[in-house]
């Protein structure tokens, strides 16, 4: 029998969000939609992530809008979104009610598939989006957070799959958001995973660190069912591997990948304007392709590397860049090991710098590290020593329960404060999630003077 691996097509979610910082807008993507939907991808990951706050911060778009104009488009492929569990697509944990409303509109309005992790793998993070997405009727697809350090063995995840088949999983994502799973770890942690866990396995990585096809090839040879790539255009450096190039090669092993190489050749043509377009205006900056091992010597995700990068040179402090990089495994370390995945690759980053800059470690520490190290956020991998605890927020007192029993229901609060503007559910939920930019665009779509108040204020303050 032919062995077969499905494609997830990350182009119009992380491909985009990680070469040009999710600058796409609709317009780009319409005219290939139904091309896309005709290739035999098994998804297209079209929401989630930083997609919402681009829309509403940058492209002047509704992410709701923009969801059900694809939906229309794409009417046999499913649809996938990210979702970081209790923070949403935020950075913040939001109440049980804000989290379970969020997920029904998101299934309402056309997702199937929600891809849902918890930043430390904490999976009383998940409890309240893994029953939510089971209640409305979506495809329940949990992921680990995958990263490397002295307890993230590999009977570690493989005994964090068993737990999310319990919690109810549809499928389970290896979701190697830095690019430093190995090839031969995992061959090891997919093998031991399929003898205990009879649901899908899906493998998402990126090519920051110059091994992610041969992570993709012993993960398919160990028996993933699903892997996620970028179609060329958008592929490589810190996004994903190519589509076209990734199924050839599967093919030619024997490997029957269910896609349509005329179909991605058309696609890969319509996306390399699209991507010449972001090159001439200086939105697709040439070193996010780049080839960059030091991902495994430092456990860093690309994305960040650039961000420490160009933090430091607008301070004028670019020749700290590798004292940064070397902080950066010690404060992990402080912190209980927690996985470099948003929001705490932000705050584990931001806190190295700190660290390196004031020339005294934790001298200058963030709210939302304070938060973190009081469990605010869940809890760390590892439990973190007594006198980082007492350096960072000295005897204050830590949460030991899910952090977000501490929140009482917010939705009706939130519709209370946007009812002059919020039309739908929808809205409030923008507004929840994001504030400022919710209410500025709410705001700009029912009052055209609206528009001119608002950028003559950032005129004004800009001057």
């Amino acid at each position: 029998m032919t062995k077969k691996v499905k494609f997830m097509e990350t182009v119009l979610r992380d491909g985009q969000q990680s070469l040009i910082a999710t600058r796409m807008p609709i317009e780009d993507m319409l005219p290939i939609l139904k091309t896309m939907d005709e290739a035999g991808f098994y998804s297209l990951e079209v929401w989630g992530g930083a997609t919402f706050d681009s829309c509403l911060r940058f492209l002047d778009e509704d992410p709701w809008e923009r969801l059900r104009t694809i939906r229309k488009e794409v009417k046999n492929t499913k649809l996938q979104m990210l979702l970081r569990g209790q923070n949403l697509l935020g950075y913040k944990n939001y109440s049980d009610d804000v989290v379970e409303k969020f997920i029904e509109k998101s299934i309402k309005n056309g997702i199937d598939i929600i891809r849902v992790f918890d930043a430390l793998n904490d999976l009383r993070n998940l409890e309240t989006s893994v029953k939510a997405i089971k209640k409305y009727g979506g495809h329940c697809q949990m992921a680990i957070s995958y990263t490397t350090s002295d307890v993230h063995t590999v009977t570690y995840f493989h005994q964090l799959a068993i737990d999310m088949a319990k919690l109810g999983a549809d499928s389970i994502c290896i979701k190697d958001m830095a690019g430093v799973l190995l090839p031969e770890t995992a061959f090891e942690l997919i093998t031991k995973i399929k003898q205990d866990v009879n649901i899908p396995i899906e493998v998402h990585t990126h090519a920051t660190s110059g091994i992610s096809e041969m992570t993709y090839l012993k993960a398919v040879e160990a028996g993933a069912d699903i892997i996620d790539t970028a179609i060329s255009p958008f592929s490589g450096g810190t996004s994903q591997p190519a589509t076209e190039s990734v199924a050839f090669g599967l093919q030619n092993l024997g490997y029957d990948t269910g896609l349509n190489m005329t179909k991605l050749e058309e696609i890969s043509d319509y996306f390399g304007v699209i991507r010449d377009k972001f090159r001439e205006d200086g939105t697709l900056n040439p070193k996010v392709k780049d080839t960059q091992p030091k991902t495994l010597l430092y456990q860093v995700p690309g994305g960040m590397l650039s961000n420490l990068l160009s933090q430091l040179t607008e301070q004028g402090n670019a020749d700290k860049y590798e004292q940064v990089l070397e902080e950066v495994p010690k404060v992990r370390k402080d912190m209980g090991y927690p996985p470099l995945v948003t929001p705490l690759s932000q705050m584990v980053g931001t806190q190295a710098l700190m660290n390196v800059l004031s020339g005294e470690r934790y001298k200058l520490v963030p709210s939302e590290i304070k938060d973190y190290v009081k469990g605010l956020y869940g809890a760390s991998p590892v439990p973190i020593e007594q006198e980082i605890i007492e350096k960072i927020i000295g005897d204050d007192e830590r949460v030991t329960v899910r952090p977000a029993d501490l929140l009482a229901p917010s939705f009706d609060l939130f519709k209370e404060e946007i009812s002059e503007y919020a039309k739908s559910e929808e809205d409030i939920l923008s507004y929840a999630l994001f504030p400022k930019q919710g209410k500025d665009f709410l705001g700009r779509r029912e009052d055209p003077f609206y528009d001119v108040v608002i950028q003559n204020v950032e005129v004004s303050i800009e001057l």
